[in-house]
């Protein structure tokens, strides 16, 4: 099993990480508002020259959703460009500059070219929820990510933060208990939890 460290501990390790010659690429999996998000900034602001990229960057488009009938399941695998995201990677392992797409939570939707990665970068923080999946063409993630933590946090506290992400953006308490709780979302952390097993380290998140 992996071995479980705190985030003050995750700050140390990750600017060991970034000490090391070359550029590191450091993933953080974990189910939906574990807190990647909040860890990545963090090391993001402890690690001089560090850059965090999402792969929430990788969303399909809404239009291209509503194409396949995925509109209500958006945040599952399928609804992810996953061939784009590994063939960034494959450029970022490189050492490549480029403009890596993030992920606009208001409008549920990608942008395009949002996140400066300079060639200088250290490292890279690389947050998603699939980093660890085993299935094609996410298998080729863990590969390309010279380390894997998983976040997690106490789970009342991760749909407490859910269901409040969800109504910060303009959704109704009650619809967004049930989609955290029954619908993609629920379905999306189980998939993910699955995965914890394949990572490096574990991660607690639980600062309120």
């Amino acid at each position: 099993m992996p071995e479980v460290i705190d985030a003050a501990t995750a700050v140390r390790r990750a600017i060991a990480l970034a000490a090391a010659p070359g550029r590191a690429l450091l993933g953080l999996a974990g189910a939906p508002a574990a807190g990647k998000s909040t860890l990545a900034a963090r090391l993001a602001e402890q690690v001089t020259g560090s850059v965090v990229v999402p792969m929430d960057g990788f969303h399909l488009p809404t239009a291209v959703l509503a194409e396949h009938g995925w509109v209500g399941e958006r945040g599952t695998p399928r609804t992810f460009d996953a061939d784009g995201f590994v063939a960034l990677l494959h450029e970022l392992a490189a050492g490549r500059a480029l403009r890596a797409p993030a992920f606009d939570r208001s409008r549920e939707e990608p942008v395009a070219a949002a996140v400066d990665v300079p060639a200088a970068a250290p490292l890279l923080i690389v947050e998603g929820n699939y980093l660890l999946l085993d299935a094609p063409p996410w298998d080729a993630v863990r590969t390309l990510l010279d380390a894997v933590w998983f976040v997690e946090v106490d789970e009342q506290l991760r749909l407490a933060r859910l269901i409040a992400r969800h109504v910060s953006f303009g959704a109704t308490p009650e619809w967004a208990t049930k989609r955290a709780t029954q619908g993609s979302d629920a379905a999306n952390a189980r998939v993910v939890s699955a995965t914890r097993a394949h990572a490096d380290l574990v991660v607690r998140a639980d600062e309120r």
